[in-house]
């Protein structure tokens, strides 16, 4: 395991796959190559199961993949996982956004209704800066959540009348 996820203050932009990389069977869509590390930790079965293969993830909202093998054989659903995955319930006040400081969309929009503003994204920026977060084996897409987050906060921005 890595001594920090590595994840910079500005980390967390969506990541666009390549053109040739494998599409999820079920719909169609490329998902981001995921590491294994990332998988063993957060698959709730035993290891042995896995393929020697790449993986991607889906997190297409309405679809039940979490996980495929780029060969399209292997398929691995949130219900064969240990975390609920933020991108299959955007609109669950309870899910985890940030899966390594513990920030979910009800806090966050909490917060913004309460305040008129977030300070979610300066508290993720100051543990990473601390070494103390795990993006790459915590986060079910495997890499940094800043990207979600700030874009949770626009979007919970956008939704909420004016204070």
């Amino acid at each position: 395991m890595s001594e920090s996820c590595e994840c910079s203050p500005n980390a967390g932009g969506n990541l666009h796959p390549a053109p040739t990389a494998a599409a999820c069977p079920i719909n169609q869509q490329v998902g981001q190559r995921i590491d294994t590390l990332t998988l063993k930790a957060l698959l709730a079965l035993p290891l042995t199961e896995l393929k020697s293969a790449a993986y991607r993830f889906c997190g297409a909202p309405d679809c039940p993949v979490v996980y495929y093998s780029g060969d399209g054989t292997q398929l691995f659903g949130e219900d064969q996982l240990r975390e609920a995955v933020y991108q299959k319930h955007p609109g669950d006040d309870d899910a985890l956004v940030c899966y390594c400081f513990g920030h979910t969309r009800g806090r966050i929009r909490s917060e913004l209704v309460l305040t008129g503003q977030s300070t979610v994204v300066e508290q993720i920026e100051a543990g990473i800066r601390a070494g103390q977060c795990a993006c790459d084996i915590r986060n079910p897409q495997g890499n940094c959540c800043l990207g979600n987050v700030r874009a949770l906060v626009a979007q919970i921005k956008l939704d909420s009348p004016a204070r």
